[in-house]
């Protein structure tokens, strides 16, 4: 590959475009956090002044953003990415955001001749950093292939799923699935502790049975031990739950699990836990039981 452009380096971009700088590429990052854009540098990477400069001649340009109003205003307002880009460049959007906003950036770009793919990951800040992130890829096959060998350069796992916008549904049901089972896992430690149950055994024990998950592999003992340092904080997964409900409008499904979970997230959220890792769902199911952490 030739020039690369990364727009976002939050707690997943910048490792994500760290690692590119550290195998070689040519990267140009923006992000409006200075001490964002020096880590990138201190990796080997170049900070742009702005959005235009980031991707000025690039072959490539991937986006890392919050959500899809930062998406919107990044790629598709005047000045934006496809205002900054030549025709032939491929776009790789790797924010999570609504299956419909990546189609309508994948159509804008067609119309401008620039190649579009949306490719959320899996894996959070630990998969960013240790390069093992998943990468769900939606558009067309031959983007795909020109984009494969850089989503492996941070990536483990990585599909092509689908047409433009696929790869958000995916995402949207990994993260339903994700929040259903730190919830279950909540409830088991709460029932396991009211019953006087040591809930560190109790999980080793799920852990290596069927009910056993990456989930339980990584987060079990963080859990019982109340440790709620975000990797992956209640607010995103508070954002993530709003586009699979709404995706499961869109296909016309009922989603009823996924619409309690959305409401456990919710009420994380509320409580003020909001920049706690999505595994403080288990304060909110202590608090609907009346036992709070202390009481443990």
């Amino acid at each position: 590959m030739g020039k690369l452009g990364f727009i976002g380096l939050g707690v997943m971009g910048t490792p994500m475009a760290a690692h590119l700088a550290a195998a070689g590429h040519d990267v140009s990052g923006f992000d409006l956090n200075a001490d964002a854009r020096a880590k990138l540098e201190a990796a080997g990477g170049r900070a742009a002044a702005d959005v235009a400069d980031a991707v000025a001649g690039a072959e490539v340009v991937i986006t890392m953003l919050p959500d899809h109003p930062q998406v919107e205003q990044v790629v598709l307002a005047p000045g934006g990415v496809l205002d900054a880009v030549a025709p032939g460049t491929l776009l790789a959007d790797m924010s999570t955001i609504r299956p419909e906003t990546s189609i309508a950036v994948a159509e804008a770009g067609a119309a401008k001749g620039i190649r579009v793919l949306d490719a959320p990951v899996s894996g959070g800040q630990a998969g960013a950093e240790e390069a093992a992130l998943s990468i769900m890829v939606g558009g067309e096959a031959a983007d795909f292939a020109v984009a494969r060998p850089l989503f492996e350069v941070f990536g483990k796992t990585i599909v092509h799923v689908g047409p433009h916008g696929a790869g958000q549904v995916v995402k949207a049901a990994n993260q339903l699935v994700v929040g259903g089972v730190y919830g279950l896992v909540a409830e088991a430690i709460v029932l396991l502790e009211a019953s006087g149950v040591d809930a560190g055994t109790g999980l080793d024990v799920l852990a290596g049975g069927l009910a056993g998950s990456r989930i339980l592999e990584l987060k079990r003992k963080s859990m019982v031990a109340r440790e709620f340092k975000p990797g992956f904080r209640i607010d995103l997964h508070h954002k993530d739950m709003g586009i699979a409900l709404a995706a499961a409008r869109q296909a016309d499904v009922a989603l009823p699990l996924t619409g309690l979970v959305a409401q456990l997230v919710a009420a994380g959220r509320s409580m003020g836990y909001g920049s706690l890792d999505h595994s403080a769902l288990l304060k909110v199911v202590e608090e609907l039981s009346g036992r709070s952490s202390q009481e443990v």
